[in-house]
């Protein structure tokens, strides 16, 4: 009988440092709102949820903290900072600074654009199914974020990236308080991708305008 072959060994799945997994964990859940404006995190709770001891916890905070996600407090925890009246105005108003432009930019628009766009409004559709709104705003972004891309433009690709955190955090945030919203994000998509395959630049600036100066409003809560 001849001998069995010898077993694989596979080397084992190298975990993250503690530090990264305690600001992934911590950021992901700022931003899909897991911890809402207001929260108080301790890092004792912190180090038992990951694994870790308190010292990557005290990294990983630092880190949060420089990013304006949290504020730190001595002795007492990490305080998750709520999306200010400010901030919102200075998020809008760079979105629209660089997405009108984008959207005109990107006329005439490649096929590849086109379906890549309709990909990520049918991947927001299957989210909204599901009743995943940290995953719709992901898909959502995505598609703001690709219309950018393609305008060719490295320098505002690169400050447009730089909006990401803000624009997820907002999402979910208008998304939790205006659920009928969904469906109107979701169409104005639609319309902008139909004004791009028609080769619309100023239509698609229009519903760019319409669709962004509308997020500030909402978050506001002066709208519904």
């Amino acid at each position: 009988m001849p001998a069995a072959p010898p077993a694989v060994t596979r080397p084992p799945v190298k975990q993250p440092p503690a530090a990264e997994r305690v600001y992934t964990h911590v950021k992901q859940a700022v931003l899909d709102r897991r911890y809402e404006g207001g929260t108080l995190l301790t890092e004792g709770d912190l180090a038992e949820a990951v694994g870790v001891s308190r010292t990557p916890v005290r990294e990983a905070l630092l880190r949060l903290e420089v990013e304006g996600l949290i504020k730190l407090y001595p002795k007492k925890g990490a305080l998750v900072l709520a999306v200010s009246a400010q901030e919102i105005a200075d998020v809008v108003e760079t979105r629209l600074l660089v997405e009108e432009f984008a959207a005109r930019k990107a006329v005439p628009a490649s096929a590849k654009l086109i379906s890549r766009l309709a990909e990520l409004l049918d991947e927001q559709r299957q989210h909204v199914a599901a009743g995943d709104l940290a995953a719709v705003s992901v898909a959502d972004r995505c598609f703001h974020a690709e219309i950018v891309r393609h305008a060719g433009n490295e320098i505002l690709s690169r400050l447009y990236d730089q909006l990401r955190d803000r624009q997820l955090r907002m999402g979910v945030a208008v998304m939790e308080a205006h659920p009928g919203r969904i469906a109107a994000n979701i169409t104005e998509h639609g319309e902008l991708l139909d004004a791009i395959r028609a080769g619309d630049a100023d239509g698609a600036a229009q519903v760019v305008r319409r669709h962004v100066s509308r997020v500030k409003v909402l978050v506001r809560g002066e709208d519904r």
